[in-house]
């Protein structure tokens, strides 16, 4: 199956380095991350388009043939077609249709408000490590849908990925705390996708997240022969226009299914 979604390529290519096995069926990719069964978008079916209405229980009933032990549900669609999705038959499935903007940047600049006050360096050390675990739990907000465990395999997909040499993860350090941090990847095909911007909740509004959206980008270009670099957002967050004004400009829109498992609210 030919992935024409950015975001979604860009998904596969991230969950490849972590990791995870992606199998192609010709109109639908199964992912799975066995031993993550926590991880929804590490354990997905992306269809190649939006179903008919009357074939959505059949994909329902391939979602759970493919996880026989998720107790979720999580169905990506190849198609930023808002009208096809939302007429799918999934949303009358119990499933929640999200929106995602797919922001793409051929260069990137310094932003309006950047913090030249501390050290921005990838993570090398445990210590490192250990303080990105910390900054996630810290800036969860799941409203305790993600549990601690989730967090820790997360943090160790994304050491091993880093120390595969498939990209970095980046952090703002102030006198040596780790304040804010984000990941790049890339397969060496000339595009590099950000994870998990993330700033420590005591450190917002202090132009980390901008600063260092910046920084890793230009370190991607430079060192991992990115041509295109890809970060994808919630529309309605404020991190979007972080994005924006370093450059990012928005080129797609990334449509997704999901139904949590039934014990979370």
């Amino acid at each position: 199956m030919e992935v024409t979604s950015l975001g979604y390529r860009t998904d596969l290519m991230v969950r490849r380095m972590e990791g995870s096995e992606v199998s192609d069926y010709a109109d639908h990719v199964v992912v799975r991350s066995p031993g993550h069964p926590g991880f929804w978008w590490g354990n997905f079916i992306l269809l190649a388009a939006p179903p008919q209405p009357r074939a959505a229980a059949g994909w329902l009933a391939r979602f759970a043939e493919a996880f026989p032990e998720g107790q979720h549900v999580a169905i990506g669609v190849d198609t930023d077609g808002w009208p096809p999705a939302e007429q799918s038959g999934l949303p009358e499935a119990g499933l929640r249709i999200e929106r995602s903007t797919v922001l793409t940047a051929a260069t990137v600049h310094e932003p309006p408000h950047a913090n030249q006050t501390i050290e921005y360096r990838p993570l090398a050390s445990d210590a490192d490590w250990e303080q990105s675990l910390k900054l996630r739990l810290a800036a969860d907000e799941s409203n305790g849908a993600a549990t601690q465990a989730f967090f820790e395999q997360r943090t160790v997909d994304a050491r091993r990925a880093t120390e595969q040499g498939h990209g970095a993860w980046f952090g703002a350090f102030a006198d040596g705390r780790l304040a804010a941090q984000l990941g790049i990847f890339s397969d060496g095909g000339g595009v590099a996708r950000y994870q998990n911007v993330e700033t420590d909740p005591d450190w917002r509004r202090q132009g980390l997240a901008g600063t260092l959206v910046w920084r890793a980008g230009q370190w991607a270009l430079a060192h991992r022969a990115a041509r295109t670099l890809v970060i994808v957002a919630d529309p309605a967050a404020r991190a979007i226009r972080i994005y924006r004004s370093v450059g990012f400009r928005d080129v797609d829109t990334q449509i997704a299914f999901q139904r949590p498992p039934y014990s979370v609210e």
